[in-house]
């Protein structure tokens, strides 16, 4: 069943926003949209948000081309690969980034929710909203904008997934929305980026190690993510991201 439209007089300003700028630069392609979108937020009110996944090399040298010294925001789970975090730092020097912003769980969330480090093997979205949905929000609440490397073909919730939208009163940008795993490699390959070293071993979608697995032949590139569950996301680029930003914690 598809989902009703809002009345246009039940959009938030961000919506409206959101949807003037999908309508007038939706086809631009990715390196414009960043170009454009960093022009259009003022200082200090745009960042990136990355993984430092499989092909997270591609948005973050794209924007390190524009402007280095842009905030780029990663969520340190305490559960992730030490493949990703070297990663993270090997690539953060290769690109010059200027201002990588690393966020943790609360410790004393950690502390009441998860004591032992277990808490993925009961319940996986109780997790989730402790390690990255809570921390996301922290780290992007002082922003007005930021930038995912998110992708339509990634999974069946993505598939209509637009460059621009809102989250409550702000505006995520998704800049590579409509490439494709041949536009990522030819990318990667042209500007000779450093990958992920998981991939080799299969890690098409990298997450915590707990919870990820590599992809098989045919299967979907985020199809190793909560393998056996129907989990598919996290948390982060769903409802749980706006609840949390609004929530009086913050």
């Amino acid at each position: 069943m598809l989902a009703k439209l809002k009345p246009l007089d039940a959009r938030t300003e961000a919506e409206i926003e959101a949807a003037a700028l999908e309508e007038r630069y939706g086809h631009l392609d990715p390196q414009d949209l960043i170009a454009l979108s960093i022009g259009r937020f003022d200082a200090g009110d745009i960042a990136a948000v990355s993984s430092f996944g499989a092909d997270s090399a591609v948005l973050l040298h794209m924007i390190a081309r524009i402007d280095p010294a842009l905030p780029v925001l990663f969520l340190d789970t305490d559960k992730h690969f030490g493949e990703t975090l070297q990663y993270r730092d090997a690539l953060a020097a290769d690109l010059g980034l200027k201002n990588l912003k690393i966020v943790h769980p609360r410790a004393e969330l950690v502390a009441e929710r998860d004591p032992d480090g277990t808490l993925h093997q009961r319940d996986t979205d109780a997790c989730c909203d402790l390690r990255k949905v809570e921390p996301m929000a922290r780290a992007v609440s002082p922003f007005r904008a930021w930038f995912t490397g998110r992708k339509r073909y990634q999974a069946a919730t993505r598939a209509t997934l637009p460059v621009f939208e809102a989250v409550g009163e702000r505006i995520r940008i998704n800049p590579l929305a409509k490439w494709t795993t041949k536009d990522l490699a030819d990318y990667m390959r042209a500007h000779a980026l450093r990958e992920n070293p998981l991939v080799a071993y299969g890690y098409h979608s990298i997450g915590c190690f707990p919870c990820t697995q590599p992809v098989k032949p045919g299967e979907d590139e985020r199809s190793g993510r909560w393998a056996g569950q129907s989990k598919i996301e996290c948390g982060i680029h769903l409802s749980g991201l706006d609840d949390s930003l609004t929530a009086s914690s913050l």
